[in-house]
């Protein structure tokens, strides 16, 4: 009977603290759970304070170390610009060089996914179709820049600008006065001017256009008188019209031609180097056109971009390019070689390049009109 009182003892004692060690185990993975539960609300409340703070504040955005250009510009200007800003701002330049129609085509192909950063070169003429390809920003520097150049569009920076000209063998001219379009009428002159197709070579165009506006009633482009001029011209080129834009110059210059309707780069390059020649700027009036930079829409580079654009603009390229370079810079205060013209001293006509856009088609229509008759 007693034994059989203590084994009762025994169980109900084992049976107690089994079940207090239940209890334990029970409490202690509730407090575990609750423990690794507030630690984890801890956690995500202090990393939601910090996006908060982040949030309140305004960070400012990190520069990449690189840049991306897509480039029709030539090797020489290559050369001169991109080292200089990889070497200011510690960023390395990777380019794409090619002609401005491809590279154009590749932006518009890549607008899902842009590669390029900037589009530096290029006609604005050629940019405003598509727009929307490009990002909006105004340089710092854009007030150093005359209003006729200033960036209106709010894409298009503008940093280097060129001019058709005359360029004049001073050997085969002698006592002929050639000081602008008017004196291209001169009988003596019959066959001996070089001109390009206005249809096909676009630096043959822009002497056509200027020669519109600055031969047309009011500059009225469209106007009687300025057709009938044009007429005359053709016709004082006695059927001679040079097969590319480089025979024009070129021609000029070897002395097959007296006078040649070219533009300022090369025309100046001639006078750099010596050549018996002279670069005249049409007293009429001169259009003046631009190449610009332009910010690919969502750069991946965005702040490197507008940086590019910035040193475009600074005094020191525009030095560079006013003194190392056959371009002309657009801000008036830029250094000039002195083989070339201030902008001061040359008669400017001003032009819309919009207006240009919409209405080439019709002009040359109507100068093949002329010249097929």
């Amino acid at each position: 009977m007693k034994k059989r009182l203590f084994m009762s003892i025994l169980l109900c004692l084992s049976l107690f603290i089994m079940l207090a060690a239940c209890s334990g185990n029970s409490d202690s993975s509730g407090n575990s759970s609750n423990n690794s539960a507030g630690n984890s609300s801890s956690n995500h409340e202090s990393t939601s304070n910090q996006g908060s703070e982040s949030g309140n504040s305004s960070p400012e955005v990190k520069r990449t170390d690189k840049l991306v250009i897509y480039t029709p510009a030539s090797e020489d200007l290559i050369n001169l610009i991109i080292p200089a800003f990889e070497e200011q701002y510690d960023v390395k330049v990777e380019l794409v060089a090619a002609s401005t129609g491809e590279l154009l085509t590749r932006i518009k192909t890549e607008a899902a996914n842009p590669i390029a950063d900037v589009m530096w070169g290029g006609s604005p003429s050629l940019i405003m179709p598509m727009k929307e390809y490009f990002e909006d920003y105004v340089s710092v520097n854009d007030q150093y820049v005359p209003d006729q150049f200033k960036n209106k569009e709010g894409y298009v920076t503008r940093y280097s600008m060129t001019a058709p000209v005359l360029l004049i063998n001073t050997e085969l001219a002698g006592d002929i006065e050639i000081n602008g379009y008017a004196d291209l009428l001169n009988p003596a002159l019959k066959g001996k001017i070089a001109h390009g197709d206005s249809a096909t070579s676009s630096s043959s165009y822009n002497h056509l256009e200027n020669m519109l506006f600055a031969m047309g009633k009011d500059n009225d482009p469209f106007s009687e008188e300025a057709w009938d001029f044009v007429a005359r011209f053709l016709e004082n080129l006695d059927g001679k019209i040079a097969s590319s834009s480089g025979n024009v110059h070129k021609g000029v210059a070897d002395g097959e031609y007296v006078v040649g309707l070219t533009y300022e780069e090369p025309a100046v390059t001639y006078l750099q180097n010596g050549a018996p020649v002279k670069v005249v700027y049409m007293e009429e009036g001169t259009i003046f056109k631009e190449s610009g930079n332009y910010i690919v829409k969502n750069a991946k580079n965005m702040e490197n971009a507008k940086l590019f654009s910035d040193f475009l603009l600074s005094d020191y390229v525009q030095g560079l390019l006013g003194t190392e370079t056959t371009n002309r810079p657009v801000r008036a205060d830029a250094k000039l070689a002195d083989y070339k013209t201030p902008l001061s001293d040359i008669k400017t006509i001003e032009y819309d390049v919009e207006w240009g856009i919409e209405n080439k088609d019709k002009i040359v229509e109507m100068y093949m009109d002329l010249l097929t008759r």
